[in-house]
């Protein structure tokens, strides 16, 4: 075999090194320089680490190339020597870190006008950011005698780098003691404060985008760290200066100050979304609040919310005159105002905040009347479902948080609900939608993009109507609801919305029992619970191939005569398939055993490098071996089964032969038995 051979040759890198007067360009053309120096090769490490080769590497990564240069081969060698001086090797970062001369000229790059390099920028950030996690002392002692090393990488933080450099300073420094050094000297240099300047209306876009990103990652960041350590320790000071209420006050007024540009309201929003984050991320999260409702709010820092309050009526104003945008074309035609991030963001910083279930909050979005605006939205922008999601969880939010409030404090009864119903006509918009989506679809029309939403929105309302905890109180408001509309009402739930959540619950797996269930199933609620809207918000996302996903585009079954060619048919059909696979595994195991001999790994071994005659011995030997397991499948073929109701559809051969009809001709008996397989389960 081949390990009996010995194949280790002398490495070219080192017949290099072995030669007088190589030079560190000839090296970094070799390709396996870089393996070659992970591996520890004892000669390259030295000769890398001397003096006139760091000091060449460090130049690389730090200086232009020459401009004459081909463009794909321009940056090859500042590339290759940033890859040395970060590969990790602790010969390297000790003489890297330990000289203070390489450490100044690495530092010399950050005195530099602004615009970097970008790509060099990238090079260094990786550079300083290794030696902070490898030479954490050398590193954070050299920073900190520079006093203007904060200033100077703020200067650039339209380099994407210079982000990653500070999160680096943030997250990489150990033990923790020392990374509290680090943390109280950042807030020293007043590191929170300088950021939320750059998020200025009159600040360049660039400059606005990094300092948020850096914002709400600090942020993250330190509730991380702080969640994770075992014992209690001193408050990250960063962190306490971002969710004090001065430093909010101060963004929301770099947000709102001279010309409110749309940059500065989204990037201002986002880093006020991230310190209203929940502790859980993501859909569970969200779910979480759908599904639970206030029970299982989380707590926002009271500073936060205080901050924000008075800014909400500059919040209303830009969901009224938002930053002025061109129209744009769009797959359904012509958008001439289109909804823009701005009143985006508006909308998400709403949803959120009433998520935190805070009163004075609430009512004050209500004594604004924000709801209103936004159900404007949702049903101008039909097909933006970024923005219907915002409105649903709003909705979801308010319905929750009145019945919470209720239980804490009945003298606040409908607070918020009275204005959903009353002023905001949420039963009359939710009615006249899809009366008219109706009327469009029959007139030969598309559906509206938001029905899907305005389905779970009237699922809420009538959730909470039957088991909410102000479910009285609920239905006294659609009580005074008048006469006309209350019995529209009525009839939508009691059938045109029974119906659309029926096609909407039926998924792979229960599509089967959901066919057979009895009659009597229907008398109980049409509406799906907690688990089912989850189920369907999780179809929704990951656009699982259901019923209801076909049902969102537009389809319906009443179009199409045949019962079982209707277009949900072929999807609600798969969770009837069941696997019947009958064969005799004694038998096939026996005709194997004696058809197929074993590999006999004592054969006497070939030389590979002996010439020789060719023959084609093995390879028929080999296509033997394969040619008898085929055999023995066709002579124990495997039959499977595809079982649709009533309907079976069998094949009596692997090979593709033709089923016998009506159960004549011969049976083999000789199949191989594999017992009880599942059926597909989605």
């Amino acid at each position: 075999m081949f390990w009996k051979f010995d194949l280790n040759n002398t490495s070219h890198i080192d017949q290099l090194l072995d030669r007088e007067g190589v030079t560190l360009r000839e090296l970094m053309e070799e390709e396996d320089v870089l393996q070659e120096c992970k591996a520890q090769n004892r000669k390259l490490l030295l000769f890398l680490s001397k003096d006139h080769c760091m000091q060449e590497l460090v130049t690389l990564i730090t200086e232009e190339p020459p401009a004459d240069l081909e463009e794909k081969t321009r940056f090859k060698f500042p590339n290759i020597a940033c890859e040395l001086l970060t590969s990790d090797v602790a010969l390297i970062n000790d003489k890297l870190g330990g000289d203070e001369s390489l450490l100044e000229k690495l530092y010399h790059f950050l005195e530099q006008e602004p615009p970097l390099n970008p790509l060099l920028a990238s090079f260094f950030s990786k550079t300083i950011g290794n030696l902070i996690a490898r030479k954490t002392d050398q590193v954070i002692s050299f920073l900190r005698k520079k006093h203007n090393f904060i200033s100077l990488v703020l200067n650039h933080i339209d380099a994407s780098a210079m982000m990653d450099l500070l999160l680096r300073l943030i997250s990489c420094v150990e033990p923790a003691p020392l990374r509290m050094e680090v943390l109280n000297w950042l807030n020293e240099e007043r590191l929170i404060q300088r950021l939320t300047e750059l998020m200025h209306t009159g600040r360049d876009e660039e400059r606005q985008s990094n300092a948020s990103q850096t914002l709400c990652d600090i942020i993250r960041l330190s509730r991380d760290q702080a969640n994770q350590l075992s014992e209690v320790t001193e408050p990250d000071p960063l962190l306490a200066v971002l969710e004090s209420q001065e430093n909010v006050a101060e963004l929301l007024k770099n947000m709102f100050e001279g010309e409110r540009t749309e940059a500065s309201v989204v990037n201002g929003t986002q880093v006020l979304l991230t310190l209203l984050e929940s502790r859980r991320s993501g859909l569970e999260g969200l779910m979480d609040l759908y599904s639970q409702g206030c029970e299982r709010s989380y707590t926002v820092n009271s500073s936060i919310l205080c901050a924000i309050e008075p800014h909400l009526k500059d919040f209303q104003q830009l969901l009224l005159n938002p930053p002025t945008r061109s129209a744009i074309l769009t797959t359904v035609g012509v958008l001439e105002q289109p909804l823009g991030s701005a009143r985006l963001h508006v909308a998400r910083l709403v949803a959120s905040l009433l998520q935190t279930c805070d009163l004075s909050i609430c009512q004050e979005i209500c004594r604004l009347n924000t709801m209103d605006l936004l159900l404007d939205l949702f049903f101008k922008y039909s097909w933006n479902n970024f923005l219907h999601l915002q409105v649903e969880l709003c909705v979801a939010s308010i319905l929750n948080h009145s019945a919470h409030a209720d239980l804490q404090n009945p003298g606040l009864q409908n607070h918020e609900e009275r204005p959903l119903f009353q002023h905001c006509r949420l039963v009359q918009r939710i009615l006249d939608a899809w009366e008219e989506n109706d009327k469009n679809q029959a007139e030969g029309g598309r559906r509206r993009g938001n029905m899907g939403h305005l389905t779970r929105i009237a699922n809420t309302v009538v959730q909470n109507l039957e088991k909410g905890l102000a479910h009285s109180q609920m239905n006294d408001l659609i009580k005074e609801l008048p006469e006309d509309c209350r019995g529209r009402w009525e009839s939508f739930v009691g059938e045109t919305l029974r119906e659309t959540n029926r096609r909407n619950t039926v998924d792979l797996v229960s599509t089967h029992n959901l066919h057979s269930s009895s009659e009597d199933d229907d008398m109980e609620s049409p509406f799906p619970n907690d688990l089912s809207i989850q189920q369907a918000f999780s179809d929704y996302q990951i656009q699982q191939m259901t019923a209801n996903f076909v049902d969102q585009f537009g389809f319906n079954d009443e179009e199409f005569s045949e019962h079982d060619e209707n277009i949900n048919a072929a999807f609600d059909r798969i969770a009837e398939i069941n696997f019947n696979i009958d064969a005799n595994a004694a038998a096939f195991e026996a005709c194997c055993k004696e058809r197929i001999q074993q590999f006999d790994d004592c054969e006497e071994e070939e030389d590979i490098w002996d010439e020789k005659e060719i023959n084609y011995a093995t390879q028929i030997k080999s296509r033997s071996r394969y040619s008898t397991w085929m055999i023995c499948l066709r002579k124990y073929n495997l039959l499977w089964t595809a079982s649709f109701g009533d309907t079976e559809v069998s094949s009596s051969s692997s090979w593709g032969g033709p089923p016998q009809e009506g159960g004549e001709g011969p049976q083999d008996t000789s199949w191989s038995s594999f017992t009880e397989f599942q059926p597909f389960s989605g």
